[in-house]
């Protein structure tokens, strides 16, 4: 047994329904790691149910795994905005959505996000960045101005196979940018900060009122 199979048999089973499109997920998807997963899912989850977000912000919504998974901390009257560019899998994430109890409260934006971003009027409690890894910086700075300040953001993938503390290839783009994003964000006054070892790495963030 593994150490990631321990901790996941030793975690909260997840929903039947997030199961299923976990399998879906990894039978039909050409980059089935994309999805979040059941560990993973199970940590996004616990962190909304501890902030009881009333508006969540999604960048990257893949089969929907996460944004269901973050779902079900939101509060009673909450909502949940996720952004996908790629317009081939909206089909499958309205299928994946309705197939759960939050189907009123998920909205899906299908295009590029750093143009979805300014249309959006809300302010949000949570932000999960999960997209382009070469954005990341483009993506957090969008998302700062609309998040409540002692809000959350989240910020998946981090740590990059591990690649971030290698010799970096300069041509290796996203390896460039997730590096020079942690590097920003470790600079960044405005919040507070903390890199989980967290399957892929995820960052975590608290805005301050400054």
């Amino acid at each position: 047994m593994t150490i990631e199979e321990y901790i996941s048999l030793h975690s909260d089973d997840e929903p039947d329904y997030l199961a299923e499109i976990n399998r879906e997920t990894w039978v039909k998807q050409i980059n089935p790691r994309m999805c979040s997963g059941h560990f993973q899912g199970r940590v996004l989850s616990m962190f909304s149910k501890m902030i009881q977000p009333k508006n969540i912000l999604e960048t990257g919504t893949f089969t929907g795994y996460s944004a269901l998974s973050f779902a079900e901390g939101l509060a009673a009257d909450g909502t949940l905005d996720t952004i996908e560019i790629d317009d081939e899998l909206e089909d499958i994430i309205l299928s994946n959505i309705r197939k759960s109890p939050f189907a009123d409260k998920i909205f899906l934006h299908i295009g590029d996000a750093l143009e979805i971003i300014p249309t959006l009027k809300k302010k949000y409690d949570l932000i999960f960045i999960d997209a382009d890894k070469n954005y990341y910086i483009d993506y957090y700075e969008a998302v700062l101005p609309i998040l409540n300040d002692g809000g959350y953001i989240l910020v998946d993938n981090t740590l990059w196979g591990g690649k971030v503390v290698e010799k970096v290839d300069e041509h290796d783009k996203q390896t460039v940018e997730i590096i020079r994003f942690n590097d920003m964000i470790k600079a960044d006054k405005r919040v507070e900060k903390v890199l989980l070892p967290v399957r892929d790495g995820l960052t975590l963030m608290r805005k301050l009122n400054i």
